[in-house]
């Protein structure tokens, strides 16, 4: 298969690894851990093994690991606690809507990181994107209003549900550009070994980080945690591939095209929602996956 439509199928691969990882984490979350200990699974379970391989590239290549400079480690330090509160914010939201309309809501990092662009590095943003960018509010009013919920529009979103969505999307955001800028400390490294390595440490990062703060805070986590390591475990293999496909893909075709593609995760978890957690997912709700996967690939194409 041709390197240039290799990013196909891993982008595919890594948005599957993702669905059913969150799929994982909703069911641990659901029966046993916290949002906190959930997305601590994911970390503890997968860094041992991003470890173990990078261990036996290097020991196989005879290659040792480039300079890591001061720079890299806090870009991958601010990423890896980004991606932390996002995806307890994700976990979270779980509990508050069904499992589709969770992965949707996470899914305005696409268009909170075009915000995000504008603010932090000054990036310009055409008509076209605008209005791509509208549509997606558009999107987000309908999805977070529930059938329950009255009132003007406004006040939709200041509900849980709305909030942590909106939160896991701008703190994606954040994490995505933090980790290209740890990434960019490796230039002189070729594209997948410096995947690899900013892959391991991000991730080392973040075991320790939680680690530490569930023996702080929420101590028994750590042990409910250790008895769910048969769920956990494959959350951890999961997390692995998918972290390393989505990292591959960004190396193989412009950002823009993959995250394109990856809004295919849209429709693998609209499927688990219906046909696993046997979850009822409403005309609304649908109207409002489509209005923001609309708003996506008009993003996308106006990039």
């Amino acid at each position: 298969m041709a390197i240039v439509s290799l990013w196909i199928p891993v982008t595919v691969a890594a948005a599957s690894f993702q669905t059913v990882r969150f799929m994982l984490q909703k069911v641990l979350s659901s029966s046993t851990l916290s949002p906190a200990g959930a997305t601590f699974s994911r970390f503890v379970y997968s860094a041992p093994l991003i470890l173990g391989a990078l261990a036996v590239y290097l020991m196989v290549s005879g290659r040792s690991l480039p300079s890591l400079p001061g720079a890299f480690w806090a870009f991958a330090a601010i990423g890896g606690t980004a991606q932390i509160l996002a995806t307890v914010c994700v976990v979270a939201l779980f509990k508050q809507r069904n499992f589709a309309v969770g992965i949707t809501f996470k899914k305005t990092e696409v268009i909170q990181t075009a915000i995000v662009g504008l603010v932090v590095l000054g990036d310009r943003i055409s008509a076209a994107g605008w209005c791509a960018i509208l549509i997606g509010l558009a999107a987000v009013l309908v999805l977070s209003k529930t059938p329950q919920s009255e009132g003007p529009w406004w006040k939709h979103l200041t509900n849980r549900a709305a909030q942590l969505g909106l939160g896991s999307g701008v703190l994606f955001a954040f994490s995505a550009v933090s980790y290209r800028g740890a990434s960019l400390q490796l230039a002189e490294v070729e594209p997948v070994f410096r995947a690899a390595v900013t892959l391991a440490a991000v991730v080392s990062l973040q075991t320790v980080f939680m680690a530490v703060w569930l023996f702080w805070k929420d101590r028994p986590q750590l042990a409910k945690v250790w008895a769910s390591r048969r769920v956990s475990v494959w959350v951890g293999l999961t997390s692995m591939g998918g972290s390393f496909c989505w990292f591959l893909a960004f190396t193989l075709q412009n950002a823009a095209y993959v995250k394109a593609l990856g809004q295919v995760e849209l429709i693998l978890s609209l499927l688990a929602s219906v046909l696993f957690f046997r979850e009822r997912v409403t005309a609304r709700e649908i109207a409002g996956m489509g209005l923001l996967a609309v708003s996506i690939l008009a993003l996308v194409l106006a990039i």
